[in-house]
């Protein structure tokens, strides 16, 4: 059974820097010969990893809300050059918008049930949602509206 992680985005602050980081981070990693897959890099090795690398995604919150996902191809721990534990994130670069919901800041990450993930957002499924803006989408999130 897939199993996800739920993680607050920081920097980007919609969908669209969120597509135009990684395609600045890939076209910069292939000018100089490194990996060019995405990735997010983070201090502590998920438990259940197992149940999530090839298999889950990592869903982002991004100003107050759950607001996309990507699948997570491969978890990859590794020890920095300052000596210190830390695991890869090995990211699709296919970002997928999902259903907004309200979410409250945390630290870290979280697991995320199937169950509990929002669907993806496409036309067949969520009508003219799909279609607004994501800065409008938000503010209905944040009103209580959808």
């Amino acid at each position: 059974m897939a199993l996800h992680l739920l993680k607050l985005c920081v920097g980007p602050a919609s969908i669209g820097e969120l597509e135009a980081r990684i395609a600045g981070h890939r076209e910069v990693a292939l000018s100089v010969g490194a990996d060019p897959r995405p990735s997010h890099v983070t201090r502590m090795v998920p438990k259940r990893a197992a149940s999530i690398a090839g298999q889950g995604s990592i869903y982002w919150v991004m100003k107050g809300a759950l607001s996309c996902r990507q699948p997570i191809l491969a978890i990859e721990p590794f020890t920095g050059t300052d000596g210190i534990d830390r695991c890869r994130l090995v990211l699709d670069p296919a970002v997928t918008p999902v259903a907004p919901r309200p979410c409250r800041p945390f630290q870290g990450w979280r697991y995320l049930e199937p169950a509990d993930a929002p669907p993806d957002l496409d036309r067949l499924s969520a009508g003219d949602i799909a279609e607004m803006p994501e800065s409008l989408r938000r503010e209905l999130v944040a009103l209580g509206l959808i």
